[in-house]
């Protein structure tokens, strides 16, 4: 993982995003490279039908003076960790940074820019907050086809030394495994979790396991019992008493949708969530 993606937006959640980001470049010696989206309010204006010059001339102005702000909070925060700035493209041994100077337009655009990184960092999506936006991490799921990492809202000391993977036997579970395997191979130790009834037709969590140990990657297989809590939330628990300082999880297994309006274990992480989470679809 060479290579990471980042959303630069003005908010609170923004150093631990940037601080799970560096995390992650410490270890491989990772390029950090954030992308300030814009504030797309013309749009908006456009959409209800709106003509106004003036207006949209005031929005564009609020636009350009948040993306100044933003980069300027990425790069204090680089600075202060003693993070080198960069634009080189040649491999590193140690992390650099560097936010771009062009704009993503909007979300929608987001994903198909993560396409040509390893690893996309966003922030975990807060009820009642606009920032970070849960735009930026779907887009970044179902458009890039790269591992998104979910920071939860505040820093946490330790990113990738006991990962616990949440295993039910799906595609998505299993694309996520494989894109986190860089990660897996340097965690000091890895859980292969399963909730009995929890799973979809499909591996094993102690085949999981077995792929693993081909790796050369040492894993434990844990299976908990469904109860009346949801999924999720027994994921989360487990986790929680395992010691997990990453959760590795396919995304959506059931449809986005339908997880977003009747409830499921990938949404209740995103809206849970207090360690950082893999996901990918």
């Amino acid at each position: 993982m060479k290579t990471i993606l980042v959303p630069v937006e003005e908010s609170e959640a923004l150093p631990a995003i940037l601080e799970a980001a560096l995390h992650v470049a410490r270890r491989f010696g990772a390029h950090i490279e954030g992308r300030c989206v814009s504030l797309a309010y013309p749009e908006v204006i456009h959409a209800f039908g709106v003509e106004s010059p003036a207006l949209i001339e005031s929005f564009n102005k609020e636009s350009a003076e948040h993306i100044h702000r933003a980069r300027a909070r990425f790069h204090e925060f680089m600075e202060a960790r003693g993070v080198r700035r960069s634009t080189g493209v040649g491999p590193a041994s140690e992390p650099t940074a560097g936010c771009e100077e062009e704009v993503v337009p909007s979300y929608a655009a987001f994903g198909a820019i993560g396409r040509l990184f390893d690893l996309i960092v966003a922030g975990r999506p807060t009820k009642g907050v606009e920032q970070p936006s849960f735009a930026a991490v779907e887009n970044a799921l179902f458009e890039s086809g790269r591992p998104v990492l979910i920071a939860p809202p505040k820093s946490l000391d330790i990113i990738g030394e006991t990962v616990v993977i949440a295993w039910n036997g799906s595609v998505e579970a299993a694309r996520t495994t494989a894109l986190a395997m860089p990660i897996l191979a340097r965690a000091a130790k890895v859980e292969v979790l399963t909730v009995r009834d929890g799973m979809v037709p499909g591996p094993s969590g102690a085949e999981a396991r077995h792929h693993l140990l081909r790796n050369g990657i040492e894993a434990n297989a844990t299976q908990v019992s469904k109860d009346e809590r949801p999924v999720g939330q027994i994921i989360l628990e487990t986790a929680g008493e395992l010691g997990a300082d990453l959760l590795v999880k396919g995304a959506f297994t059931h449809g986005r949708v339908r997880q977003i309006i009747f409830g499921g274990a990938t949404q209740h992480i995103l809206d849970e969530a207090t360690l950082p989470v893999l996901m990918a679809h």
